[in-house]
């Protein structure tokens, strides 16, 4: 029988009392059907985030909301290291707690998966489809700016290389994961070009980005 697959949804967080609980109820409503669980990776919020966490884990159970917390705020490439490391899905997804990645992409994600076997799907905002909700000129020109260039000299294969919402094979991202050297927001960019470079199949799918409506951005 084939084995059914099951997905870790890897959630860092610091400060995100107020979006936590809305995105846990709507990946839950998006993913009725599927096998997960979710990973938060919380870096020592003072807000509470950890309470309300908590608190969900009363409501769903603590084997699926898995608080993993850190002491500090110690880079969002090694949360999602750490995050991993407590991952029993052979899939992992990788998203923002703010909103900004809606979970009613994720059966899309899985679909595509599913149809092209692809070692990462990741979601892109600069093919026809998806987009940007909430940001100023500037900054959808500094965003398109940047992968432009990064496209010009990195030759990754994908349209939005600074993008975070993503699926990977688990035995993937732990191989890529292994050899990146960056810790901050760069490391998205790092990790899908070093698995373009390493051939790994990727594939996208169109999402719309929208710009948090709680709590402060964390690029600061």
């Amino acid at each position: 029988m084939e084995q059914k697959n099951n997905y870790s949804i890897i959630v860092p967080t610091y400060n995100e009392r107020l979006n936590i609980a809305l995105i846990v109820y709507l990946i839950f409503k998006h993913l009725r059907d599927v096998d997960f669980e979710i990973i938060v990776v919380d870096d020592g919020s003072p807000d509470g985030t950890q309470e309300v966490v908590k608190q969900l884990q009363k409501l769903y159970g603590e084997d699926r909301i898995l608080l993993r917390p850190r002491p500090k705020k110690l880079g969002l490439g090694t949360a999602y290291i750490h995050g991993l490391k407590h991952a029993s899905g052979n899939f992992v997804v990788i998203m923002d707690a703010d909103l900004s990645h809606h979970p009613k992409y994720l059966p899309s994600f899985i679909k595509k998966q599913s149809e092209t076997g692809a070692s990462i799907v990741t979601g892109t905002r600069y093919v026809r489809g998806g987009g940007v909700h909430g940001w100023n000129l500037m900054r959808k020109l500094t965003s398109r700016g940047a992968n432009v260039l990064a496209q010009t000299l990195l030759w990754p294969g994908v349209s939005d290389l600074t993008g975070s919402f993503r699926l990977y094979k688990k035995s993937v991202l732990e191989d890529v994961i292994s050899s990146c050297v960056s810790k901050g927001y760069v490391f998205q960019m790092e990790m899908i070009v070093r698995a373009s470079k390493k051939g790994y199949h990727i594939e996208e799918v169109p999402i719309t980005f929208v710009d948090r409506v709680f709590g402060s951005s964390k690029l600061g």
